[in-house]
């Protein structure tokens, strides 16, 4: 069964790589939304055509692609004799998953965020998620200098 895990582990990680891509298009186009959002008259049509814009994305884009993330991520560290094996990755992979974490947080974070939108109770100006807007993004190059330099 091991062999078979590690010659199916590149389309694993294949798997991951395009969900990843997927799940960061939609962590950085979702702030960009409730920055223009933000800047529309509450019940507007335009505030209407953002709520639309908003859901879409949260649940046809970044959901899926985020549970296909998490779940060949974890895949991926219980595959025996595969570099990211968690019994033996380095201290490189922990700080990954730490960083993963927070991208987590973000994630659900967002989703409150578009459900404030969605409830017309936003309270946040347009400035606040051109800030936010920027941590997915720190977060994104952490984890790939984590992946590819292996730091530490």
């Amino acid at each position: 069964m091991s062999g078979f895990l590690i010659s199916i582990y590149p389309w694993i990680k294949v798997l991951h790589v395009l969900a990843v891509i997927s799940w960061m298009a939609g962590l950085l186009y979702l702030p960009r939304l409730f920055v223009n959002h933000a800047q529309v008259e509450v019940g507007s049509e335009t505030s209407e055509v953002f709520k639309g814009m908003e859901d879409r994305l949260a649940r046809l884009i970044m959901r899926p692609a985020m549970i296909v993330s998490v779940g060949a991520g974890l895949a991926m560290i219980s595959i025996p004799g595969t570099p990211g094996y968690l019994p033996h990755a380095g201290y490189w992979l922990w700080a990954k998953l730490l960083f993963v974490a927070v991208l987590l947080f973000i994630h659900f974070q967002q989703l409150r965020w578009r459900d404030d939108f969605m409830a017309d109770r936003n309270q946040r100006e347009h400035r606040f998620y051109r800030i936010m807007n920027e941590v997915p993004t720190l977060l994104m190059i952490g984890i790939v200098i984590f992946v590819i330099v292996k730091p530490f």
